[in-house]
């Protein structure tokens, strides 16, 4: 099926820029809170670091499990009202789910305030249907790409801000947040732009609306399925580093909050300078599969050496390769994209986000209940990076449906 070249004109180059602020200023409020979050749930539950991280895989759970069911929902649901309604109440959502998380005087609020943010989670993929909206075929890897990079921008500062305010307190970080949310609700309020025209619109339908019905929609482009599966794989071992990185750089290397808040700055530093430069050069010249394959071997590599990383200096210096191994991501949804029609965008970008969403399911539960029976005291192995290496192997599989999904992309 043919995607058609036109996007629409009278945005221009700048449309992607509204996104990209949208989204950096989301990332500044998730990676504010990161940090801290070990911190958190000990307080609220007075136990040792591995038995956190366990509790902290369930909050992960609930999160991803929203987004999951909602997921493909909200895709539809933009394909039919368009983009900036369902931004606009994800952002309203994002701001309520920090407040509560700052006020939470039990456990329990941690978890519905999680259930809110899955919800509200849907953002991203309305996010990416905009930037396929106003993106011609051939530029939307690189779009994607500028995309992740005011991501990783919010990832410098958000870190870097949680890591200062946990110094006023572990609530302080959850009201910054709360504060920023509330500021990009005030922004896509004032000049978010709506992408999608009504000729260009489709009724909703709840067959599509719901996770099993998108897949098997796309099942029917046997490129996109076999990419979407390889996509899953990828997201099930990347996510182990927002699932259990806090919890491991403080029980591997003793690492403060504001320590893990420096070390996630340096990530979001990585990330602007790959996916917002350097895969804009290295796409053109190696093509979305190349750059593919060469992110896939980077991020095998880097999850093997954290696996084994003793030392503070080892999880510093594997950031570099943490950072390139994200281009694996904008080069997989731009080879999607491409493959799909367009009034389809906003279904095939509420999958990934249901994708993501199983992969967060997953990937903290097993991550979490590794991670703390391998840092339990009584463990005849201490072996904190075992989640790590579960991951690569995780990652190498994800190789298989890639191979196979590439041989049957359109030329």
């Amino acid at each position: 099926m043919q995607v058609a070249d036109e996007r629409p004109g009278r945005f221009g180059r700048h449309a992607t820029g509204f996104v990209c602020v949208t989204v950096l200023i989301d990332a500044m409020g998730i990676g504010i809170v990161m940090p801290v979050m070990p911190d958190l749930i000990q307080e609220l539950t007075d136990l040792p670091v591995g038995a956190a991280a366990v509790w902290g895989g369930y909050l992960f759970f609930v999160y991803a499990l929203m987004q999951f069911a909602c997921g493909p929902l909200i895709g539809g649901l933009s394909d039919r009202f368009g983009r900036r309604p369902v931004l606009i109440a994800s952002l309203a959502a994002l701001a309520v789910d920090y407040l509560i998380m700052g006020l939470a005087p039990t456990l329990w609020l941690l978890f519905v305030a999680r259930l809110l943010s899955g919800v509200a989670g849907a953002t991203h993929s309305t996010a990416n249907a905009f930037v396929a909206d106003v993106t011609p075929p051939a530029q939307r890897a690189a779009a994607f790409g500028l995309v992740g990079a005011a991501f990783g921008v919010g990832f410098i500062l958000g870190p870097a801000i949680g890591g200062l305010a946990g110094g006023f307190g572990t609530r302080a970080p959850f009201f910054v947040a709360a504060g920023l949310a509330f500021a990009n609700l005030c922004y896509g309020l004032a000049v978010l732009p709506e992408s999608l025209t009504a000729d260009r619109r489709r009724p909703f339908s709840w067959a599509r609306a719901n996770p099993l019905g998108a897949t098997l929609q796309f099942a029917r482009l046997p490129a996109v399925a076999w990419l979407v599966l390889a996509f899953f794989l990828f997201d099930v071992a990347h996510y182990v580093y927002p699932a259990i990185w806090a919890f491991f750089a403080k029980a591997a290397f003793a690492w403060t909050s504001a320590e893990i808040g420096l070390s996630l700055a340096l990530v979001g530093v990585g990330f602007v300078i790959v996916q917002g430069g350097l895969i804009r050069v290295v796409l053109p010249r190696l093509g979305e599969p190349r750059t593919a394959w060469a992110g896939f071997a980077l991020s095998i590599g880097a999850l093997l050496w954290i696996a084994f990383a003793t030392t503070g200096w080892m999880g510093l210096a594997v950031i570099p390769a943490v950072a390139l191994g994200a281009v694996v991501t904008p080069a997989l949804t731009g080879l999607m994209a491409n493959a799909t029609p367009d009034d389809a965008q906003g279904e095939l970008q509420g999958l990934l986000a249901s994708a993501t969403a199983v992969a967060m399911i997953v990937t903290p539960l097993f991550a979490s209940q590794l991670f703390g029976h391998f840092t339990d005291p009584a463990a005849t192995v201490q072996f904190p990076g075992a989640p790590f290496l579960a991951a690569a192997i995780v990652m190498t599989l994800s190789l298989v449906p890639f191979a196979i999904g590439l041989r049957r992309v359109p030329r």
